[in-house]
């Protein structure tokens, strides 16, 4: 297949990328210098020369707490980019896979979000990312909107780096535990987002690595499967006041994927054990 790739120069955009080479497919990955969200011109000239079968949307303006300030330039990528790039792929009749987020659900209670659980943003790049999710359904049929969370992959920061950055000169680290939810290793998450590109099985999807844990327990997994003694002392999140407000409760339900025949992720303590090796490696 010819597959487009926006944000290769990020941790699952890069993913992507080489996934999609080792399955064989003709890839083009994408920063926003040649594929400027924002210039539909300039993107409508790139797909018709590429003329991609499908298109896996990973671009997007990421800084939560700054978008707080600026809250225009967000929305600009996020959700007038989705739309414009939605557009250019019903004209090309591209499939499109847009990565989006549990940050658009409120992060309230203790239970998965349903993929059909009403949305309630508590934040500006939670807004921007479903009002990217509400262009792709109003202008595609040919689309898979795919919500993640807790990223971490080889080509960038995350947390697992900033914790271990943080315990070369740290024998004890206080960390968030209030917050619940899933990471997700992009290089297992680029194996299902190649499979979908393949189908036809549209529609909303949630992908992480299975099983849940707090910030905390990300933080002490990973210390023990790198051999790193630090102790983490357990915190609320009022003890790292942040710009944007984080969801306390970022489980989701995987039974699209189950209904689609889609495999789920690997579970993320094995996720995290193979990242550390991807790392040793590099």
């Amino acid at each position: 297949m010819k597959i487009l790739v926006t944000g290769v120069t990020g941790q699952l955009g890069y993913d992507c990328v080489k996934q999609l080479e080792l399955d064989g497919d003709e890839v083009q990955g994408v920063s926003s210098k040649e594929f400027p969200l924002t210039e539909p011109l300039k993107m409508e000239a790139y797909l018709r020369k590429f003329k991609p079968e499908a298109v896996i949307h990973c671009a997007a303006y990421t800084a939560v707490d700054k978008a707080e300030d600026e809250p225009e330039a967000c929305r600009a990528v996020n959700a007038e980019g989705t739309r414009n790039l939605s557009r250019l792929c019903r004209e090309i009749d591209a499939k499109l896979i847009y990565i989006s987020t549990d940050y658009v659900f409120p992060g309230t209670g203790e239970e998965p979000y349903a993929e059909d659980a009403p949305a309630a943003p508590v934040n500006v790049y939670g807004a921007s990312k479903w009002e990217g999710e509400t262009a792709v359904r109003e202008l595609l049929t040919k689309y898979f909107i795919v919500r993640i969370s807790w990223v971490f992959g080889y080509n960038g920061r995350n947390f697992i780096r900033t914790m271990l950055k943080l315990s070369e000169s740290h024998d004890k680290l206080t960390v968030v535990d209030d917050q619940v939810g899933s990471p997700t290793y992009t290089r297992d998450l680029a194996v299902l987002l190649s499979e979908m590109a393949r189908s036809d099985k549209y529609g909303t999807y949630h992908a992480t690595n299975e099983g849940f844990c707090s910030w905390a327990d990300l933080a002490i997994e990973t210390f023990r499967q790198a051999g790193v003694k630090v102790e983490v002392e357990r915190v609320t999140s009022d003890k790292f006041p942040t710009k944007a407000t984080r969801p306390h409760n970022s489980r989701l339900s995987k039974a699209a994927l189950d209904r689609a025949g889609f495999a789920r992720l690997p579970r993320w303590q094995d996720a995290v054990g193979r990242y550390l090796i991807e790392l040793h490696n590099h």
